[in-house]
């Protein structure tokens, strides 16, 4: 014999579910992500700025420009939310730094290491409105790499002092 009421209880079950879901779904709407403080990892430089999202990110276009860098690539999780998603989470941006005859002599060293180019800055905003610089020295991200001998090592010591470089310019008040 079957029990009457227990199709009605997972009715009511899924019922109380779907409710649940909608209201974090909502809340999310509600509530968009908010900005978290960046875990500093070792390798990273990261500092925090006076300066807004939008200025940061002006001022290190102008900051790779000085010190004879170029750009090379940028990623937004910002913009490509808002495109794709219509979603509006804090400035998210990722800026790729590098120069041709950096690149050469990079891989006259290491082969291998020629995935780590170009090497990226990070602009994150901060809850209060700021935004933070961060980067991984260039010394840490060639590091992994034992092919590249001695040659490798200087490349990555004369890139830490650019980019250190344009950090500081980016970030002075």
């Amino acid at each position: 014999m079957t029990n009457p009421t227990r199709p009605s209880l997972l009715r009511k079950h899924h019922t109380c579910l779907g409710l649940a879901a909608l209201l974090l779904v909502s809340v999310g709407l509600l509530f968009p992500l908010a900005a978290a403080e960046l875990q500093v990892l070792p390798g990273w430089q990261v500092q925090k700025t006076a300066h807004s999202y939008k200025d940061l990110a002006a001022r290190l276009y102008s900051a790779v420009k000085a010190n004879k860098m170029g750009l090379v690539s940028r990623a937004s999780a910002t913009d490509g939310a808002k495109k794709m998603l219509n979603k509006t989470i804090p400035g998210n941006m990722v800026i790729g730094v590098y120069r041709p005859d950096f690149a050469v002599r990079m891989l006259e060293a290491s082969l291998a290491a020629g995935i780590e180019a170009p090497i990226r800055f990070y602009i994150t905003e901060n809850s209060d409105g700021t935004a933070s610089l961060s980067y991984k020295t260039p010394s840490a991200v060639f590091a992994p790499y034992d092919d590249g001998g001695q040659a490798l090592d200087d490349l990555a010591k004369e890139l830490d002092a650019i980019f250190a470089k344009i950090a500081a310019e980016t970030t002075a008040r």
